[in-house]
């Protein structure tokens, strides 16, 4: 069974996140040599987003020493919006059939073991704004450093229509 797009009885994410009150941000121009986004098939592979906001990271840091879990659950919120913008830009929002898989990457500091509740905070968002169509397999792993001292960083792959 395939789960519906927006125009067959699935979520209406554009009305969704007008409902929350968020808009999606312009794509974040990729740090290096590839793509925010390719298509291969059905599925969306959505490279490695950082928690830009208007091109600057609002806060740098380990997970655990500077930043604080509930901070870089927001960061990783942050994250997931990004994704949606690179989803939204290469193929739209309106082809979304669900969000498949999700890894989290928390800059960790020594001894910090709480990269899932870190990671929460992407799945939380897709799950709001894409009700079922946003549940999804998932790994959080804490990794040493991030690019540019990000506390957190998540990449998605998407089935799309």
């Amino acid at each position: 069974m395939t789960t519906p797009v927006a125009g067959e009885g699935g979520v209406d994410a554009y009305a969704r996140l007008a409902e929350l009150g968020l808009t999606l941000p312009t794509v974040v121009p990729p740090l290096a040599a590839y793509v925010p986004a390719v298509q291969s098939g059905n599925y969306v592979y959505v490279s490695g987003q950082l928690p830009m906001v208007e091109g600057k990271l609002p806060q740098t840091g380990k997970v655990g020493a500077e930043v604080s879990t509930e901070e870089a659950a927001g960061l990783a919120k942050i994250c997931a919006l990004n994704a949606l913008a690179a989803i939204e830009s290469l193929v739209g929002l309106g082809r979304l059939v669900k969000i498949v898989k999700v890894t989290g990457f928390v800059a960790s500091a020594p001894g910090f073991t709480g990269q899932p509740a870190v990671i929460n905070g992407a799945s939380n968002l897709f799950g709001e704004v894409l009700g079922e169509q946003g549940r999804h397999a998932r790994s959080a792993v804490g990794v040493a450093e991030l690019p540019l001292g990000a506390p957190v960083e998540v990449e998605v792959i998407a089935e799309v229509a």
